[in-house]
Parts: structure tokens; C-alpha cells; sequence
């Protein structure tokens, strides 16, 4: 209260001071000057007073000066019955009289200003402070934006290769277009859908063409929107969200990455009074307490479901769990038609041989791809899109754009050539191996140079002879190095990353190793967080972990002699492939061939670079310089 009343006391000088101040201005004259009544009369006998204007308290005018110019001037007068004689008399070229102007007529004068005044304190004063109780009030509100209908709509045919999710999702239509087809059987709604999968694959975009095929509203909003710094506040935000959609029902809620708020609870060393445990609590009751009539229904993606908690993916919440998969074949060429319809494609170009060389490409990265193919395009001045553009842009988005201007030493060069050969002859000389389709010295992204295979066809299941073959391909490069150098590089490092993960996965996932035997010496993955971790141990002893390592040890020091033993009989294979690398820096599938053959190189290649036109492309060969990892093949 006692700050209330200085805020208002101050409030009331300031309007005094303003007041005085506006008055002041009427009253006063810029450079008037005030005389006594005495020189008034004098100026008034010498004839030099010009102007006079009398008032009961004051008499303001002009005279000239000594200088002959104007001069204002103001006087208290006296008790002089004669000086409208006396002005008369001096030949005064015009004198007035006026009104003395009391309070009520300066206030109502000034009514404009004090009006202006009082809005501008209203507006801006008191409406902030009550403006800043209604932003208190709606911090707990829900920050889910309502989709407009006015925009265009998405809808199942913008969305492509996931036929199976799109499926599942066309009940969730139905219900919403016709709710009472279903409750008059005394089928009952899902109340939940978890749209999971890798990034990239589409979740999002699943959930928006739900919205437009129903054509209903949609809420939208993310995990961490529901997390703020203040207790309670995630809460009060997920009852809002649920409040709005009875509101509107029958309605969609969307909640992308839901494992910002879904985490396991109590998962850590901290007390189970978190602030996103509650946040979840919340979450759990409102899925649980909403009528399943009133047609609101909670689609929810994430990346990974294995961290969600097990409270949350029961019956009665997320009924459906629908995995959005890599695409396919199939489904990259429709991805592919999708987004090529945004871009001018040339007369020679085939979706479907593009659509072969991308495995393991997401949407995302197929969108990508068509968008830098369209640049590229765009940058050398061309009509339309060709295969080159899309050929170059698979490969800008696998490993990136090329460096031509990275300055190398020639020295560096053979070492990266023979490095790369190493790679390309292991993959050809290995019957199980995957073609390959380009090999490269040109630097692109991290990568110094890199080989690209590609698989026959898309593959689920991986023998252990083609885990083997893929070790030996990796070590290709090392062996070739130190073969011919009698030295290594640290440009195997990504290589032996790579081949240090494999073999442990072949040992304590895939039980393929005949010492350790078809068992999984792994710990649990549900088990991942800091206070699980620091008490959990591996459920296996020192003795068998030292085992592991042997057998790990084993497999690739296998795997690396039977590579040496590879190369130094193809020795002068490798050398022929080194040397065209040198020279043409990018050798297509058919050129490496050809030199794998004997064959030279001087006769023209005609089609499109690759082993086979018909094969799909997959850079699973590794890249000299810690190149990024490729599109992973699904296993």
C-alpha cells in the first residue's frame, strides 16, 4: 500500500508540473521584457510605443528602440484613469483591451492537453499493470498454435513411402469425419497415437496430413513448451492444451519430440518432485481422464521411444504405436516424384535410377537432394534439372560439397589414391561385396577422398560373410597404405572406428563369434541414465569382458591379414587403379572395371557413371580423413 500511494502522489506531481508547465507556454513570450510603469509612461510621451494591449493586471505591447527595432514588453499597471487620453494623445497605432482569463476558463483551455495526458497515463501506465497481471495469469497457458484452415492444407498425397503408417492413421479419419459409425458397435477411438521413427522419416508431416484429410483443427506444439523454470507451470500448460481441444472438439493435439517431457520418472539421482515429472504426471491423468466421445485425440512423435515412460505407452494413452520406417525403394521414387514436382525436370532424367542409388535415404535427405540438384542447376544456367545435377547432389548430401581448392601435396595425393584403391579392389575382389559405383581423391566435407558401393538391393538381413567382407573393404586402405608406404596414416582413423564397432556388435549383439557362443553380453538399454548407470554393472565378469576383447582383437587381425594377403597378389591391380586415380581424380563403376579387368581406359564410357544403371547407390565404402558415416543400410 505505502508503494501504491507514492506511485500515485508522484503520479500527481508530475500531472501538477505538466499543467504549470503547459500554462507557462500560453503566458509567455519568447524574449519579452518587463519594464516598470514609469518607463512605460515615458516610451508612451516619446512616441516610441507601438502596440498596447491592457489587461486589469497587466499591460504587454511593443515599442521601438533606440535602434529603431521592435521591442515586447510587459507592465503592472497602475491606478491611471488617463491612459486612454494619455495613448490617444501619443498617436499609439493600436491598443486593445483584454479579458482576464480565471481557472475555469485556463482549464478549459487546457482541457485538450490534460485529456491527452490522462489517455497517454492510462495507456500506458495502467494498462501495462493490468496487463501485467493477465501476462501472470497466461503463463501457464498452453503456447499450442491453433493451424489455420485458410492455408494450404496437406494432405496423404504430399506424403509418400510410408504406406503402412498411412494406413493405420486412415482410421483415425474415418472416426473424426464419422464418430458415430464406430460408437453405435461400441467401438471406442484410440486415445493416443506415438508416431516413432528415425529423423527425418516423416512424423511430422504424417501428423499435418491427418489434420487436412479430417479437416479439423490442429494444435500443434512441442515437448519443451511445457518446460519453463517455474514449478507448476509445465502442468497448468498441458491442462491448458487439453482444455482447448474439448473446446474444439473434435480436434487433433500434436506434441512433436514427446520424450522432452515422456522421460522415465525418477530415472536420475535426483528427488521424484521434478519439475518435468510433474509435467508428465499431468500428462498421464489428462490422457487418462478425457472423455474418449468428445473425439480429441493426442498424436504425439518421437525419436526415441525407448526412453518414454512405460506409464505412458500403456492401453488407455497411446493405443497405437505406429513406426515410421526408412523408406524403400518404393517409397524414395514416390519422396522423389513428390518433391520433383516443385522443379523442372529435364527430358533424360529417371526418378527410379536415383531412387536405386539412394538407400537408406530419409525424406529429409531425399528433399535435400532434390533441392541442392535444383541449385546446382540454377548455378550453371541451365533450363532444367538433368541427371548430372542429381547424380552430383547424392553425393553432396552424403558427404558433402567438393573442396577443389584444398591445396595437396603430391605426396598426400598418391597416399590418398592408393588408400582409396585399396578400399575399391578389396570390394571388387570380395564375391559378397557390394558394387562399386564411384571411387573419389576429390575432397568433399571432412572426407579427403571416398568409395561408393552399392548394394544390389535393400537389404534387412546381414549375414555374418558380409560383416566380414565389410571389415576386410574398411581395412582396405590401411593395408594399402602400409604396403606400399611402409607406414600408416591417420587417415584410416574413421576406419577403424568403424571396424572396431562392427566387430564388437558381432560379438556382444550378434553372438557371430564360434569363442564367445549365441549369447548377447550387452547391458540393459533401458538403463541409460546417470543414476542407473553409476549403480548398474555389466552382466558379465572381468574375465569374460577380457574374452571379448580377445575375440575382438582376433576378428579383425583375421580380417586385416586376409586383406594383405588380397593385395599383394593384385599388387599391380592396385597399382593401375592408383595411378587413374592420380590422373582422372573420379573413377566411375565401369572404368573400375574395366581397370580390374586390364582393359584401358582410352575408349569413350557412354551412360550414366556407375557399375550398373539398374543398381541402387549407397556410399558404403569409408572415406580417407574421417569421412560421415552413410545412409545406414537397414539390417
Amino acid at each position: 500500500m505505502k508503494g501504491n500511494g507514492r506511485n500515485l502522489l508522484l503520479w500527481l506531481l508530475v500531472f501538477a508540473g505538466v499543467l504549470f508547465f503547459i500554462q507557462s507556454a500560453r503566458t509567455a513570450r519568447l524574449g519579452e521584457e518587463e519594464i516598470a510603469y514609469s518607463k512605460f509612461k515615458r516610451f508612451l510621451h516619446e512616441g516610441r510605443v507601438m502596440d498596447v494591449r491592457v489587461r486589469e493586471d497587466l499591460i504587454r505591447g511593443q515599442y521601438r528602440g533606440e535602434d529603431s527595432k521592435p521591442h515586447l514588453f510587459k507592465t503592472v499597471p497602475l491606478n491611471d484613469p488617463n491612459l486612454v487620453t494619455d495613448l490617444e494623445q501619443a498617436g499609439v497605432e493600436r491598443f486593445s483591451g483584454e479579458i482576464d482569463r480565471g481557472w475555469l476558463n485556463a482549464f478549459l483551455v487546457n482541457a485538450l492537453w490534460i485529456g491527452l495526458f490522462f489517455f497517454l497515463w492510462w495507456f500506458i501506465i495502467i494498462r501495462q499493470m493490468q496487463g501485467g497481471g493477465k501476462q501472470a495469469l497466461a503463463f501457464g497457458r498452453s503456447r499450442a498454435k491453433l493451424q489455420s484452415n485458410k492455408k494450404q492444407k496437406v494432405t496423404f498425397n504430399e506424403v509418400a513411402g510410408c504406406d503402412e503408417a498411412k494406413e493405420e492413421l486412415q482410421e483415425i479419419i474415418e472416426f473424426l469425419k464419422e464418430p458415430a459409425k464406430f460408437q453405435k458397435l461400441g467401438g471406442k477411438i484410440p486415445k493416443g497415437v506415438l508416431l516413432f521413427g528415425a529423423p527425418g522419416t516423416g512424423k511430422t508431416l504424417l501428423a499435418k496430413a491427418v489434420a487436412g484429410e479430417a479437416g479439423v483443427p490442429f494444435f500443434s506444439s512441442s515437448g519443451s513448451d511445457f518446460v519453463e523454470m517455474f514449478v507448476g507451470v509445465g502442468a497448468s500448460r498441458v491442462r491448458d492444451l487439453f482444455e482447448q481441444g474439448r473446446k474444439n472438439a473434435p480436434c487433433l493435439l500434436f506434441v512433436d519430440e514427446i520424450d522432452a517431457v515422456g522421460r522415465q520418472r525418477f530415472a536420475g539421482i535426483g528427488g521424484g518432485h521434478d519439475e518435468r515429472e510433474q509435467t508428465l504426471n499431468q500428462l498421464l491423468v489428462e490422457m487418462d481422464g478425457f472423455d474418449t466421445k468428445e473425439g480429441v485425440i493426442l498424436i504425439a512423435a518421437t525419436n526415441r521411444p525407448d526412453v518414454l515412460d512405460p506409464a505412458l505407452l500403456r492401453p488407455g494413452r497411446f493405443d497405437r504405436q505406429i513406426a515410421v520406417p526408412i523408406p524403400d525403394l518404393k517409397g524414395r521414387e514416390q519422396i522423389l516424384r513428390v518433391h520433383a514436382k516443385e522443379i523442372k525436370l529435364g527430358p533424360g532424367v529417371d526418378l527410379s535410377i536415383i531412387a536405386r542409388r539412394t538407400p537408406g535415404f530419409v525424406g529429409a535427405d531425399i528433399a535435400n537432394l532434390v533441392n541442392e540438384s535444383a541449385l546446382l542447376a540454377s548455378r550453371r544456367n541451365k533450363q532444367w534439372v538433368e541427371m548430372k545435377e542429381l547424380e552430383e547432389a547424392i553425393d553432396r548430401v552424403i558427404a558433402g560439397p567438393e573442396r577443389k581448392s584444398r591445396m595437396m601435396s603430391e605426396k598426400e595425393k598418391n597416399i590418398i589414391a592408393y588408400h582409396e584403391s585399396g578400399h575399391t579392389l578389396i570390394a571388387k575382389l570380395l564375391p559378397t561385396s557390394d558394387p562399386v559405383h564411384k571411387v573419389s581423391i576429390i575432397p568433399r566435407g571432412p572426407a579427403l577422398g571416398y568409395t561408393l558401393q552399392l548394394p544390389t538391393e535393400d537389404r534387412y538381413l546381414t549375414t555374418k560373410s558380409e560383416i566380414l567382407n565389410r571389415l576386410c573393404v574398411l581395412m582396405g586402405g590401411r593395408c594399402a597404405e602400409q604396403m606400399m608406404f611402409n607406414d600408416v596414416t591417420t587417415g584410416a582413423q574413421d576406419d577403424l572406428t568403424k571396424v572396431t564397432e562392427i566387430a564388437h556388435k558381432m560379438v556382444c549383439e550378434y553372438g557371430m563369434s564360434e569363442k564367445m557362443g549365441p549369447i548377447t553380453y550387452r547391458k540393459n538399454q533401458q538403463e541409460m541414465f546417470l543414476g542407473r548407470d553409476l549403480a548398474s554393472a555389466p552382466p558379465y565378469s572381468d574375465h569374460t569382458a577380457e574374452a571379448i576383447d580377445e575375440e575382438i582383437k582376433e576378428i579383425i587381425a583375421s580380417c586385416q591379414k586376409k586383406v594383405s594377403d588380397l593385395l599383394k597378389k593384385n599388387r599391380p591391380k592396385l597399382e593401375a587403379l592408383a595411378k587413374a586415380l592420380i590422373e582422372k581424380e573420379v573413377l566411375t563403376g565401369e572404368e573400375i572395371n574395366r581397370l580390374v579387368a586390364g582393359e584401358p581406359l582410352d575408349k569413350p564410357v557412354s551412360g550414366l557413371p556407375g557399375a550398373d544403371p539398374a543398381l541402387p547407390g549407397e556410399e558404403a565404402g569409408p572415406a580417407l580423413g574421417g569421412a560421415p558415416e552413410p545412409a545406414p543400410r537397414p539390417t
